[in-house]
């Protein structure tokens, strides 16, 4: 794996990759961009693998030749199908997990189940991801009280102070299990102590751990955990999962629905019969091509297991604070291995146009303000690459190359 030729993007030379010893290498040939980039950015979307191809080869010639009847020799119960796939990942027992377009929405239908009357109050940090703090302020017309715990070094949130807001009118509390600036691993202990002992429901965004850190929502004693397969889990765009408490799941009547969360779909009554399982969660017609999409990276993720990832992050991106305390770049990532994910954010002067630098190299990453430049390995980084994206980062510096980049900043990087 580690005999190409050297090259900007970070490639080898012989015999010089101290990396060619790491198991997990052997995955990485499944995944054509690692060919052709240094692949540094998927905490914002992971690595496509070919199989990914395949799978949607296999959804087209389905609908090609069965049309119609694609629904009931495989779409109608995919939701479910593949968050039986997921389901191991997060510590889930089968049938307990559904996917959904985007984490957003799955936020938005259990808070739509909440009563928000009774209870008024919910709790969330100033550090979770815009979308949710979005979907959260929208609720304050109603009358909803929205406390955000502040940070004190924006990087981290104390969990203690997160606990201390809440009260008998909480009806919620909302964090993400891994912050996207920073990837601060959140202490939910105290949270979860605390939710219970109030009354609160605990709804989890494990859309920056599931893949990269363990997770299992039994010893975690969360009520609702909610990811999507975007990022570590290389599924692509368009899917979410939601894994709600089994013995919560037919207490909690969702207002957000659809036809797929009805007991009897195709009696097409006009009154909603409601299922008792986790289906209740579901809406309407789901993403069908992007949950083809999602089942090989999901597969690879379940093959190699947490564990030998989990292990290859720490290694890598202690590797890669290293580098930057070497190079005297500051990061603003948690220094304690227990409580850092798996990316190490460089915050560096002009940061936005230092990062295209990069991309114009072939060096994938990404710039979020407050973080800086985000740099993300994964089981199929090779330890080479770490070096030549921060070597790149101090001769662009140095270098001023980055200068034809400082301009307005683009939505998407």
């Amino acid at each position: 794996m580690g005999t190409e030729s050297a090259g900007a993007n970070g490639e080898a030379a012989k015999g010089n990759d101290p990396s060619t010893d790491d198991p997990l290498l052997a995955w990485r040939g499944r995944f054509p961009i690692l060919g052709t980039s240094n692949y540094m950015i998927s905490n914002s979307l992971g690595a496509v693998p070919a199989a990914a191809g395949d799978a949607l080869g296999a959804y087209y010639a389905l609908w090609a030749t069965r049309g119609v009847q694609s629904w009931q020799d495989a779409w109608w119960t995919l939701s479910a199908d593949l968050g039986n796939v997921v389901a191991p990942l997060i510590g889930a027992a089968p049938g307990d997990v559904v996917f959904q377009p985007c984490v957003t929405l799955a936020h938005a239908i259990v808070l739509s189940a909440l009563d928000l009357r009774r209870r008024p109050r919910i709790v969330t940090d100033a550090m979770h991801f815009p979308s949710i703090l979005y979907l959260l302020d929208g609720l304050q017309a109603d009358g909803v009280e929205i406390v955000r715990v502040d940070s004190d070094d924006g990087v981290s949130v104390d969990a203690e102070r997160i606990a201390a807001a809440m009260d008998d009118r909480t009806a919620a509390v909302c964090l993400s299990h891994v912050l996207f600036r920073s990837a601060y691993i959140h202490d939910l202990t105290p949270v979860t102590t605390a939710a219970r002992a109030c009354g609160a429901l605990t709804i989890i965004d494990g859309y920056q751990a599931v893949g990269v850190i363990p997770v299992d929502v039994g010893p975690l004693d969360v009520d609702v955990y909610i990811g999507g397969v975007l990022k570590w889990l290389c599924g692509g765009p368009g899917g979410a999962f939601l894994w709600v408490r089994p013995e919560l799941q037919s207490e909690l009547r969702p207002r957000i629905t659809g036809w797929m969360a009805h007991r009897q779909p195709f009696d097409f009554a006009p009154t909603l019969d409601r299922r008792d399982d986790i289906w209740r969660f579901l809406t309407g017609t789901p993403n069908i091509s992007a949950l083809y999409a999602a089942r090989p990276g999901l597969e690879i993720i379940g093959a190699i297991g947490s564990g030998p990832i989990r292990a290859k992050s720490m290694r890598q991106t202690a590797r890669l604070l290293d580098l930057a305390d070497a190079a005297g770049l500051r990061c603003t990532t948690p220094r304690d291995p227990a409580r850092r994910g798996g990316t190490v954010a460089f915050d560096v002067p002009n940061g936005y146009a230092v990062s295209q630098a990069l991309k114009a190299r072939g060096i994938l990453c990404d710039f979020r303000p407050q973080a800086g430049i985000r740099l993300s390995p994964h089981f199929y980084t090779r330890d080479d690459e770490l070096d030549a994206a921060v070597q790149a980062i101090v001769d662009i510096q140095a270098t001023a190359e980055w200068r034809p980049f400082a301009r307005s900043r683009d939505t998407v990087t």
